[in-house]
């Protein structure tokens, strides 16, 4: 009997009905769903699914035109960038992070809101095992049923910890979970200030906010209103780049290519009831505004965050770079 956390279909042979990865000599991936009696075809011959099923994970089989592949399990990073998406998808180098960074355990109880097309989601469940709970919510129907779909083919059922909701949280969240029971939450929404309230009643004193957003003035709103609310701890922010490296013989040298930006992840966490953060000691800089708010006072050094210096350092540098007088 399968596990509902798919447990038992990481390791053994190949079986039918399960995804396997072919790479062929030049590197190319292709990933087919095995079924007794059907082709894999290509513009250079074609296999057999049957030779495939029952072969252990790491083969490798020859076409009818005697190209070589190597055959494996996808991993869940492999899955989820080749899988249907409705919605773009988190990548698996963001989605490492909040997991890591938003310490996520076995037995959490999670919200998520914005589930997409359930690439995180399978990456939170992972994490919280089957003891723990995750709780998605996702404004569209039609993208919750394809996440829901691609989860359910990554582990073979439904998993036991996953609830997934259609709607707003800022309306569903105080339906669904008490209030003080929530561990971590992750938003991955277009304005996630607007749920910040109902965010600090559903988590437990230290829980953990982090939020994905995609763009500068998002990560600037978001930071300023966590501050605003009273209810977190100073916000922390930061982006992952990742560049691959070629590795042939003495040629080592890093890839032309690379994965840059895809958001910025910023986290915080729930102070306890009654308690106000302390005061920051750098001296904050001006509080976010909006293009239309925005006038030529806002746009100043010290508004967005430069270090200005002093007029005395600024006159001694003038007279480092105008004195003409002769060497001694």
């Amino acid at each position: 009997m399968t596990s509902p956390t798919g447990a038992e279909l990481r390791r053994g042979p190949f079986t039918a009905g399960e995804r396997v990865q072919l790479t062929d000599p030049k590197g190319r991936m292709h990933t087919i769903a095995l079924a007794p009696g059907k082709q894999f075809h290509t513009h250079r011959g074609y296999l057999a699914h049957d030779d495939l099923i029952g072969a252990p994970d790491g083969s490798t089989i020859k076409n009818t035109a005697g190209v070589e592949y190597l055959a494996l399990r996808p991993l869940l990073a492999d899955y989820v960038m080749s899988m249907p998406r409705g919605a773009a998808v988190i990548y698996p180098k963001d989605a490492s992070q909040i997991v890591m960074m938003a310490d996520m355990f076995p037995g959490a109880v999670v919200v998520e809101a914005g589930v997409g097309s359930g690439a995180l989601s399978m990456s939170l469940l992972r994490a919280v095992g089957e003891t723990g709970r995750l709780h998605s919510f996702e404004r569209r129907e039609d993208f919750a049923e394809i996440a829901k779909a691609n989860a359910r083919e990554y582990f073979g059922a439904d998993h036991p910890a996953w609830t997934v909701t259609v709607g707003d949280l800022v309306e569903a969240l105080p339906r669904t979970v008490e209030n003080g029971s929530i561990d971590r939450v992750v938003l991955d929404m277009l304005a996630p200030w607007e749920c910040l309230d109902v965010v600090a009643d559903a988590l437990a004193p230290g829980g953990v906010l982090l939020c994905y957003v995609a763009t500068a003035t998002q990560l600037s709103k978001v930071a300023e209103a966590m501050r605003d609310a009273d209810l977190f701890t100073e916000p922390q922010a930061w982006e992952t780049l990742v560049r691959g490296w070629h590795l042939e013989g003495l040629a080592v040298r890093p890839q032309h290519r690379m994965h840059g930006h895809t958001g910025f992840l910023i986290t915080t966490r729930r102070l306890a009831p009654g308690v106000t953060p302390p005061l920051r000691k750098r001296r904050p800089g001006k509080g976010y505004v909006t293009g239309e708010e925005a006038t030529e006072q806002d746009w100043t050094p010290e508004a967005i965050g430069e270090r200005v210096p002093s007029d005395k350092r600024v006159r001694r540098v003038v007279r480092s770079v105008t004195d003409t007088s002769p060497l001694a």
